[in-house]
């Protein structure tokens, strides 16, 4: 039976943290029919505006959702309201009852620490956003890691690490041979021409 994997959206959500997994999932669904389907829900099921203005509109609203198997939760600027969003913080609280697997890309693992789902666990987020995490004193923040995997929590860095992580995950639960296919199928083998310039520091946090 396939596995379900629902990837929740909201206002402000950073749009590679989403659309990369999403790519890689489906793909996945598209070599091997029998993994898995994707779909997107956000609270009321209405059209989202992304943080770069993408216009998005959901396949279901957080209360008739089905349930899913992996859930994952996307960072961007829109994490900052969302965290005290009482709607969305239950439904991962309930999703995580259900779930094989809870993840988040970039900020999106501060949704997940508002549900209680990160505590006293190893986690990461997006490099500008390391700090404050750390502050909330709940997380066992990683630093150089591109993705952590505690089981059923896995949390990635931010943005296009939603992609390593995507992968890591197809790995995992269908096998390397088929996430080496996917990789190969979206050609993923990033080779950056700025590889070795350093970090801008005044590129604002997520």
């Amino acid at each position: 039976m396939p596995r379900t994997i629902g990837i929740v959206l909201f206002p402000g959500v950073e749009e590679l943290d989403f659309v990369g997994p999403w790519e890689i999932f489906t793909m996945t669904a598209a070599l091997a029919p029998d993994a898995c389907t994707v779909f997107t829900v956000s609270e009321k099921g209405e059209e989202v505006v992304c943080a770069k203005g993408l216009r998005v509109r959901p396949d279901h609203r957080l209360a008739s959702a089905p349930e899913a198997d992996v859930v994952l939760v996307p960072g961007g600027r829109g994490t900052r309201t969302e965290v005290d969003n009482p709607v969305l913080i239950e439904y991962l609280r309930q999703a995580a009852g259900r779930a094989e697997i809870m993840t988040s890309v970039c900020t999106g693992s501060f949704l997940l620490e508002r549900a209680g789902l990160l505590r006293g666990r190893r986690a990461t987020t997006h490099w500008g956003s390391l700090d404050r995490l750390r502050a909330l004193n709940t997380v066992q923040v990683v630093d150089d890691q591109r993705w952590v995997d505690e089981g059923p929590v896995v949390t990635s860095a931010g943005v296009s690490a939603g992609i390593d992580m995507a992968l890591h995950l197809v790995g995992r639960l269908w096998g390397a041979e088929l996430a080496r296919a996917v990789q190969k199928a979206v050609e993923y083998f990033p080779d950056p021409p700025y590889a070795d310039v350093p970090l801008p520091v005044t590129v604002a946090a997520r």
